[in-house]
């Protein structure tokens, strides 16, 4: 992705939602809070713009409470 990654890159990011699912897709492990972790951190460093459509979890807005969050 980061091959893509400009100031005039728009990313849209749809994680599984945070708590409600043990989501694995094609045999994959489900997606772990460790995921969602790494998820920010990759955001926090990208040169472009990104919208992310998770669900309204206490969790989730402490980890991104540095992002505007609308």
């Amino acid at each position: 992705m980061s091959s893509y990654d400009r100031s005039s890159t728009f990313f849209y990011c749809d994680p599984p939602y945070y708590g409600l699912a043990d989501y694995k897709s094609q045999g994959s492990k489900p997606f772990s809070k460790e995921d969602y972790v790494r998820l920010k951190e990759f955001l926090s460093k990208i040169h472009g713009k990104f919208l992310l459509s998770i669900n309204d979890h206490p969790e989730i807005r402490e980890l991104y409470s540095g992002f505007n969050i609308s």
